[in-house]
């Protein structure tokens, strides 16, 4: 399966001696990881001088195509979180993604969910193409909702009508071009499509979960093996790996295989 109907289960120790910040120093990814990006855009991150930096790269890498004055509108909607993930001690965080059904598959997937990330393309492709399977709309119990790369003009309409600041968050475009450029350095960006091309949602949400939580378990994303499963867990007949040029999922599977190895996560694959 591949990660665009995946699953994250995080957990936060407070302090945590054996967190993830604690032990990526000592493995090969040292180096990749910066903890001066930012993970969420809001209001504040809205200056001109910013603006005009940011106004040179297009779609999720950053604000192209958006005037100074819609993008103060947009993120001034969005209320500051100072840490991205509000948990108790030991209380474990569910991020689902996209196309996320669940009813039907709670034996196999679970039925809680406190974060949900979505691109809005595939959330309106999801509700056309999985109507028939289950899919109606994002889970609206859902603690909080992450979007890349801009939000919908209708939020009641997808999440209810308790959606609020405080449930809607943005990833800031310099953390996408930061997976890109030194996790996902794919050899599609030197091809025609290098415009299009960024991580997928899935692996966006978990490199996210990565740099944020102190324990990461993943379930559900590509591994070498993909070609015995059908391309989605729901799937009543056998669909293979669709590849697109928007994403290179084999260079993200590649990845999670190291990030297990590494023992940053858990990768949960069929024995």
């Amino acid at each position: 399966m591949r990660s665009d109907n995946s699953y994250v289960g995080v957990c936060s120790t407070q302090g945590c001696p054996d967190s993830i910040r604690s032990r990526v120093g000592k493995t090969e990814f040292g180096e990749r990881f910066l903890e001066s990006i930012p993970v969420l855009q809001w209001a504040k991150h809205v200056t001109p001088e910013q603006h005009r930096r940011l106004s040179r790269y297009p779609g999720a890498h950053g604000w192209g195509g958006i005037d100074y004055d819609s993008e103060i509108l947009i993120l001034s909607k969005i209320k500051i979180m100072l840490i991205l993930f509000t948990m108790c001690l030991w209380i474990v965080v569910v991020f689902r993604t996209n196309g996320a059904i669940i009813k039907g598959f709670e034996e196999d997937v679970g039925s809680r969910t406190t974060h949900y990330t979505f691109s809005t393309n595939t959330l309106m492709n999801s509700m056309l193409s999985y109507a028939g399977i289950g899919y109606r709309r994002p889970p609206v119990s859902c603690g909080v909702f992450i979007v890349m790369p801009y939000f919908l003009h209708s939020p009641v309409k997808y999440f209810g009508e308790d959606v609020s600041a405080e449930k809607l968050k943005m990833y800031h475009p310099d953390f996408i071009r930061y997976l890109r450029n030194r996790f996902l350095r794919s050899s599609t960006l030197k091809t025609r499509f290098k415009d299009i091309y960024r991580p997928s949602t899935g692996a966006t949400m978990l490199l996210a979960a990565l740099h944020t939580c102190d324990q990461v378990s993943a379930y559900g994303f590509m591994t070498p093996d993909y070609k015995k499963y059908s391309d989605h867990y729901y799937d009543k007949n056998y669909h293979p790996v669709g590849f697109f040029a928007n994403h290179d999922l084999r260079m993200e599977m590649n990845l999670w295989q190291q990030l297990h190895k590494a023992g940053l996560m858990r990768l949960y694959m069929r024995n």
